[in-house]
């Protein structure tokens, strides 16, 4: 994984130092609240409903040991004890004083970790596959242009202050595990016919209020032009993107208004002037860069042999683990969803526990999935029975990866102060509802993500099945969607009909479950059969 250089470690030092010093006079009344907003959203600290909430940023997903023992430590020192891990493929502490925060980004930054810009208008933290390196079926490890993106972007000055937040996705296979085209710039290595590397583009999409599938823009990027072509289409956004109306500010809401094709004919026209001005990173840079991403020493004598004896060992290893590139090893899923747990949630011991594990057996890597998991993304098969044990005993295996109890959830009203319902409750409940394993490997594939508000920080656009809490008169109430897909059959979920109470959102999950069983052929997922059937037969058996 990447290391930082002088630059890199001066560049947050730095940026500590300022911060400190803006805390310190916020504490003294020196600084309003109103002055010191902005402050503080550079660097990640958000105001909420019970105190300030840090969001430290993993840039797509990858820490080592030492950077997740660190998460640990502050989840310990300076929170209640765990943090909560993100669609974002970062972490959010939701206990934070304001006096310790500059404290906690000093710490922060003696493992090469910060919480620059992930916040405010502006390049959020670059996001990818989190089975980057270690997947059997990708093209190249797409980290390495991660990076480099999250080097051009740290303190792009012309990208500062952008009309709106903008998130960027990278990955390099055809399977998307990082919901790509959801994103305001998503980005898709592929080969040409001629077997050079380069990349689709996918522009304009996004959740939110208004979601959109971002349309592809350009089929073929030559790898080095990269990061010239995402500039060009930031520069057009800069150009003419809302900065009147916050919720028409998205590139999103661009890139529909002028139509992709007359927003692909400014980018490219933006794009054949900036490569006259020779700005585009050297690929000297590109190569330094790649070389923190090489393969591990892997062994090359691994067995793809295992003992596959003990039933609940099997069904993790058929559930939670994914092909690796290399024979003899896997890639394993850690689920934070355990029944009645809060998704994305972690303990200070657990984050210890998954350190270690890392340290052991995974070369000192893992990852934070934009499902909320985390990844241990190179494991000898010789090893999964070991690490198995010792997460079962720290609550760490529920074996239900993209099962319907894996579900995504926001914070929601627990937390948040936009939010207008509850979504953590909603989650334990639903977990506790379907519970049993049996029930839930019958039902297959099912994304269930939940939001408490229309931002849709719990992706229910994109859910198989998607909730939406709403304030309804004063009482807590949810929209359940249906046909959602974040990946590469991506499709937006379309509302039932009138919203439940929380437990009758529970019910109506039950309801349309049991439909899909009934109605199901071999081989669908429940995506797969809503399609088929449509909207109609559900919404018979959820409204009669």
């Amino acid at each position: 994984m990447y290391q930082y250089d002088q630059y890199d470690q001066a560049m947050v030092d730095a940026r500590v130092a300022e911060f400190r010093d803006q805390c310190e006079r916020r504490l003294k009344g020196e600084l309003t609240e109103d002055q010191f907003k902005p402050l503080r959203l550079m660097n990640g600290l958000y105001l909420q409903l019970h105190a300030y909430m840090l969001r430290v940023a993993i840039p797509y997903g990858t820490l080592n040991s030492k950077q997740m023992n660190m998460l640990g430590h502050i989840a310990r020192k300076y929170d209640k004890g765990y943090g909560h891990f993100t669609t974002r493929q970062n972490i959010q502490y939701n206990w934070i004083k304001l006096e310790d925060a500059a404290d906690i980004l000093e710490e922060l930054a003696t493992v090469e970790m910060h919480a620059i810009q992930t916040s405010g208008n502006c390049i959020r933290n670059i996001s990818s596959d989190q089975y980057a390196g270690a997947a059997a079926d990708e093209i190249t490890d797409p980290r390495p242009w991660a990076e480099l993106l999250r080097q051009w972007s740290s303190f792009h000055p012309e990208f500062s202050y952008l009309p709106r937040k903008f998130k960027i996705c990278v990955i390099a296979a055809d399977e998307d595990r990082a919901a790509m085209r959801l994103h305001d710039i998503g980005i898709q290595l592929v080969r040409n016919e001629a077997g050079e590397l380069g990349a689709k583009f996918f522009v304009g999409g996004g959740m939110g209020r208004t979601p959109m599938i971002g349309p592809e823009i350009r089929d073929f990027v030559p790898a080095d032009e990269l990061v010239h072509y995402a500039e060009a289409c930031l520069r057009v956004y800069n150009r003419y993107g809302r900065r009147d109306n916050k919720y028409k500010a998205r590139i999103k809401i661009l890139v529909h208004e002028l139509g992709a094709d007359e927003y692909t004919r400014q980018v490219e026209e933006e794009f054949a002037h900036m490569k006259t001005l020779g700005l585009n990173p050297p690929l000297a840079e590109l190569e330094r860069i790649s070389g923190y991403f090489a393969d591990p020493a892997f062994d090359q004598d691994a067995s793809d042999d295992l003992d596959l004896s003990d039933p609940d060992f099997r069904i993790w290893v058929e559930q939670n683990t994914h092909p690796h590139k290399q024979p003899g090893y896997a890639i394993a899923t850690i689920s934070l969803k355990p029944t009645g747990g809060i998704p994305g949630d972690a303990t200070a011991e657990q984050m210890e526990l998954m350190a270690e594990l890392a340290r052991e057996y995974s070369f000192d890597e893992l990852r934070v999935t934009h499902a909320q998991n985390i990844v241990l993304p190179h494991i000898r098969k010789a090893d999964l029975y070991s690490v198995w044990r010792k997460l079962d005993a720290a609550g760490l295996a529920p074996a239900n990866l993209d099962l319907i109890s894996d579900m995504i959830a926001c914070p929601g009203l627990d937390y948040c102060s936009l939010a207008n319902a509850r979504s953590i409750p909603l989650a334990q409940k639903i977990s506790e509802r379907f519970a049993d394993l049996d029930r839930q490997r019958d039902l297959g594939e099912l994304k269930l993500k939940i939001s408490g508000c229309i931002n849709a920080c719990g992706h229910h656009h994109a859910g198989h099945i998607g909730i939406l809490g709403v304030d309804k008169k004063g009482v807590e109430n949810y929209q359940l969607s249906l046909g959602g897909s974040g990946a590469e059959d991506v499709s937006l979920a379309k509302i039932t009909g009138p919203g439940f109470t929380e437990d009758g959102v529970i019910d109506a999950i039950e309801t349309v479950t049991n439909l899909y069983l009934e109605r199901r052929e071999d081989g669908e997922r429940f995506v797969d059969t809503y399609r088929r059937i449509g909207m109609e037969p559900f919404k018979e058996a959820l409204y009669g």
